[in-house]
C-alpha cells in the first residue's frame, strides 16, 4: 500500500475511533511503571493475562522497559532481545525480518519468528525488522504458552507492549547521527482531545549506509492511536501501524574452506544493481474493555495487518554440485530471485476474566476464544546456476570473484513459484489460577485448536492442505514460603502446524512439544534485588526431515530437545547504581538421526541445533547523577556474550564466540533538553552473530558511535 494513502487513513482513523486513557480512570489505572507487578495497561488488562501479576506466574519472565531501551539506544527488536539471555539471533532472511530462538527453538527458518504486539501476532507476514520507537516494554515469557497463546514455539513468547495515549500532554523529539552516515529522527506526542478522548502520534525515520559495501537503507514508521472512555466501565483503544522500509537483501560473507575472515567483512557478494527490497505494512488493532460486576472484565479485540515484500536478490547457491567456490576457491555461484510476497492477517478475540471463591479457594479465571484468517500470496522467479560438471563457466553461474568482485551480471529469473496459502484457525482456552492458600497457588490451563490449511499451486493447479485439531494442557504450581521467595514448577504440551505433504500427498503431522520447568523467584530488600533462576527441558517431535527413500520429498519424523539453566537479576545497588544480569546455559540437540532437507546431509543423533550457544549472558550497569537546575548525568555500559555455536547443520562449521561492550552516557542540560551518546562494539571485535550456511554468514558491525539530542515538552 502506498505510504501516502496509509497516512491519509491514519488521519481519518484518528478522528473516527475513540479510546480510553488511565488518567480518566483514577490513580490505580494510571500507574505505568516497569514493575513486574503491573498487569493493567491503560485501564485495560492485558490479553491472555487476566489479573495475574507477572511475579505470580509459575514461569520465568524477563521484562525490558522503554527506559532501558532509551539508555542503551536500542532502535530494533533484535537489539532489545540481545538483553535477554537464552534468546539468540538466527538467520534473518538477508536482513528482511526478525528471527530469533528462545531456549534453543526457532521454529520454521523460512518465515519470521512469531511475536505478539499487545497480544496480537506481529510476526506473521512480511513486516520487516521491527522498529523500537513505539515500544513501552517487552515481556519475554519463557516456557510453554500453548495453553493460552496457541500454536507457537515452546521456548517462550515475546510480547511487545506499545506506548499508549495519555491525558496529560507530553511529547519529545529526537534527532541523531552516527557512523556510516546513519541519521535518525523520532517524534512522540500525546494529549487529550477532551475529557474522555486522548490521542498519541509516534513515529521514526531512519536513513543509513553500512559498513557493508554498496548497502544503504531507509525506513519510516508511523503509529497513531486514540483512546476513549465511554463510561466508568467501558473503554476502547485503537492503534494503527504504518511502515515502509527499503531494505537491501544481504546474505553476508562466505567462509572459504570453513575459515572465516578470508575476505573483509565489508565485502558484498550480492548484486548492487538489484536495488532494495520494499517492505510495506498497514496494521490496525482495536480493543474494547467492559467492566462487569465485581472484578470481572470482558474484552473484545480485533486485529488486521496487511504486509508486502517486493524485490530482487542475488545470493550464494548452497548446493555443492552447483557451487564453483568449492572447486575454484574464488568464484561464488549465485542464484538470482525476484519476490512478490503479500500477506493478510485477520484476528478476532474475546475474553472474560475475573475471580470467585469456592470455600477457602480463590479462583482467578480466564476464558477466551479467538479466530484468525491468514492469506499468504507468494510469487517468486528464480535463476539457478547449472551443475559445475555441466558448465564450469563463472558467467554461466552468475558468479562473482570473492577477492575482486566485478558486478553487473543480472540473469533474468524464470518462473519458479506461484502459490497462495490460506489458513483458518480458531481456538478456545481456559485458565484457572487457584489460591489454595496464601502461600500455595495452582494454575491449570487447557486450550483447544482447530487449524485448516489450503495451498494452491497456481503453476500447475495442484492443491494440498491439512486439518489439525489439538488439545494443549498446562499445569503450574507456585509455593511462596516467604514474601521474598517463590518456588514454582510447570509442565505444558503444545503444537505448531507444519506446511506441506509427503510423497503420498499426506499432510505432515504438526510438531508436538512437551516442556518442563522448575525455578525460584526472589524479591529482597524491598525489591532492591529481584531475580529468577530456572531449570528446564523441552522435547519436540515431528520435525521436518528429508525422505531418505524418495528424493525431493520430506517426512515429519525428526526429534530434538533443549535443556538448560537460566538466571536473571535486577539490582538497585548502593550509590544509585542499577544493574541487570542474565545468564543462560543451553544444551540443544537433535535426538533422532535425520536427513537434512536443505543440504541433503545426514544429521546424527546428538548433533547441536543450528545457531544455539551453550553459554550466553548479558550485563547492563548504569548510574544517574542529579544536579541542581534540572540538570543530570547518566552513564553506563552493556556487555553481551554469545558462545561458540553451530554455523551450518550437519557439519563441523562453527561461529566463534564473541563478547561486545557498549558504553553510553546522557546529559540533561535543563528541563527540556537532553544530549546523549553511545559507542557500540567498543573494542572493535570481529564477530558473526548468525548464519544458515558457511556461504550465508552475517558479519557483525565494527565499532560505531551515535550522538543524539532530545527535546522534551
Amino acid at each position: 500500500m502506498p505510504i501516502a494513502k496509509a497516512l491519509r487513513l491514519s488521519l481519518l482513523s484518528s478522528a473516527a475511533i475513540l479510546a480510553i486513557a488511565p488518567a480518566a480512570l483514577g490513580a490505580e489505572a494510571a500507574e505505568t511503571t516497569s514493575s513486574v507487578e503491573e498487569v493493567v495497561v491503560l485501564a485495560q488488562r492485558q490479553q491472555y493475562r487476566g489479573d495475574i501479576p507477572l511475579q505470580d506466574l509459575p514461569q520465568s519472565v524477563s521484562v525490558i522497559d522503554a527506559q532501558v531501551l532509551q539508555n542503551v539506544n536500542v532502535t530494533r527488536l533484535d537489539g532489545a532481545l540481545d538483553l535477554v539471555a537464552g534468546v539468540e539471533r538466527q538467520n534473518n532472511f538477508g536482513g528482511l525480518w526478525d528471527s530469533f530462538a528462545v531456549r534453543g527453538f526457532v521454529g520454521d527458518p523460512n518465515v519470521p519468528s512469531g511475536y505478539l504486539v499487545n497480544g496480537f501476532n506481529g510476526g506473521r507476514g512480511f513486516g520487516g525488522p521491527r522498529d523500537a520507537s513505539n515500544i513501552e516494554r517487552i515481556e519475554v515469557l519463557k516456557g510453554p504458552g500453548s495453553a493460552l497463546f496457541g500454536r507457537g514455539e515452546p521456548g517462550g513468547t515475546v510480547n511487545i507492549i506499545t506506548k499508549k495515549p495519555q491525558f496529560t500532554p507530553e511529547g519529545s523529539f529526537t534527532i541523531g547521527a552516527g557512523r556510516y552516515q546513519t541519521y535518525r529522527a523520532e517524534g512522540d506526542y500525546t494529549g487529550p482531545i477532551n475529557d474522555m478522548i486522548a490521542f498519541r502520534i509516534n513515529g521514526a525515520y531512519e536513513s543509513a549506509d553500512s559498513f557493508r559495501d554498496h548497502l544503504s537503507s531507509d525506513k519510516i514508521v508511523v503509529s497513531p492511536s486514540v483512546v476513549v472512555k465511554f463510561s466508568e466501565s467501558t473503554s476502547l483503544n485503537y492503534e494503527m501501524e504504518i511502515v515502509r522500509q527499503d531494505v537491501p537483501f544481504d546474505r553476508g560473507v562466505v567462509a572459504v574452506n570453513g575459515q572465516l575472515g578470508v575476505i573483509p567483512k565489508s565485502r558484498f557478494l550480492g548484486e548492487p544493481g538489484d536495488g532494495d527490497n520494499r517492505v510495506e505494512v498497514l496494521g490496525h488493532q482495536l480493543q474494547v474493555a467492559q467492566k462487569l460486576g465485581g472484578d470481572w472484565v470482558a474484552m473484545l479485540g480485533l486485529g488486521y495487518r496487511d504486509t508486502s515484500l517486493k524485490g530482487f536478490s542475488s545470493d550464494a547457491e548452497l548446493t555443492a554440485g552447483r557451487q564453483l567456490l568449492f572447486s575454484t576457491g574464488q568464484f561464488v555461484s549465485r542464484q538470482r530471485r525476484y519476490r512478490d510476497y503479500g500477506a493478510e492477517h485477520l484476528v478476532l478475540r474475546g475474553e472474560l476474566d475475573g475471580s470467585f471463591k469456592t470455600g477457602s479457594f480463590l479462583h482467578h479465571v480466564l476464558v477466551g476464544v479467538d479466530g484468525e484468517r491468514f492469506d499468504l500470496d507468494q510469487i517468486q522467479n528464480r535463476f539457478r546456476p547449472p551443475t559445475v560438471a555441466a558448465n564450469p563457466s563463472p558467467a554461466a553461474h552468475n558468479a562473482v570473484n570473492i577477492f575482486n568482485p566485478v558486478y553487473g551480471n543480472q540473469p533474468v529469473p524464470g518462473v519458479f513459484q506461484d502459490m497462495i496459502e490460506k489458513q483458518k484457525a480458531w481456538g478456545v482456552y481456559v485458565q484457572d489460577q487457584i489460591d489454595l492458600t496464601d502461600q500455595l497457588k495452582l494454575r491449570l490451563g487447557l486450550r483447544y485448536d482447530d487449524f485448516q490449511q489450503r495451498i494452491t499451486n497456481r503453476l500447475n493447479g495442484a492443491r494440498s492442505g491439512q486439518d489439525v485439531t489439538k488439545w494443549s494442557p498446562q499445569v503450574g504450581l507456585m509455593f511462596q514460603p516467604t514474601e521474598a521467595l517463590s518456588l514454582y514448577a510447570s509442565y505444558g504440551k503444545g503444537f505448531r502446524p507444519n506446511s506441506g505433504s509427503d510423497v503420498t500427498g499426506t499432510p505432515f503431522s504438526p510438531e508436538l512439544t512437551k516442556s518442563y520447568e522448575v525455578g525460584a523467584k526472589v524479591q529482597l530488600m524491598d525489591e532492591a534485588l529481584v531475580g529468577t533462576v530456572s531449570v528446564f527441558k523441552t522435547e519436540k517431535t515431528n520435525i521436518i526431515t528429508a525422505d531418505p527413500v524418495n528424493t525431493g520429498f520430506s517426512l515429519a519424523i525428526g526429534e530434538a530437545e533443549s535443556k538448560g539453566f537460566e538466571a536473571e537479576l535486577d539490582a538497585k545497588l548502593p550509590a544509585g547504581i542499577r544493574a541487570r544480569i542474565s545468564y543462560a546455559y543451553l544444551d540443544a540437540k537433535i535426538t533422532s538421526a535425520i536427513f537434512e532437507p536443505d543440504f541433503g546431509r545426514p544429521v546424527p543423533a546428538g548433533s547441536s541445533l543450528l545457531g544455539i550457544p551453550k553459554h550466553s549472558g548479558n550485563l547492563l550497569v548504569y548510574k544517574d547523577f542529579e544536579f541542581a537546575d534540572d540538570r543530570g548525568l547518566s552513564v553506563g555500559f552493556n556487555v553481551h556474550h554469545s558462545g561458540r555455536r553451530l554455523g551450518e547443520t550437519a557439519t563441523n562449521f562453527y561461529l566463534p564466540s564473541y563478547t561486545l561492550v557498549k558504553v553510553f552516557a546522557s546529559y540533561k542540560l535543563n528541563e527540556h533538553i537532553r544530549l546523549s551518546a553511545d559507542v557500540n562494539n567498543l573494542f572493535n571485535e570481529t564477530y558473526y552473530p548468525a548464519s544458515f550456511s558457511r556461504l550465508w554468514v552475517a558479519p557483525g558491525s565494527p565499532r560505531t558511535f551515535t550522538v543524539r539530542a532530545t527535546y522534551e515538552f
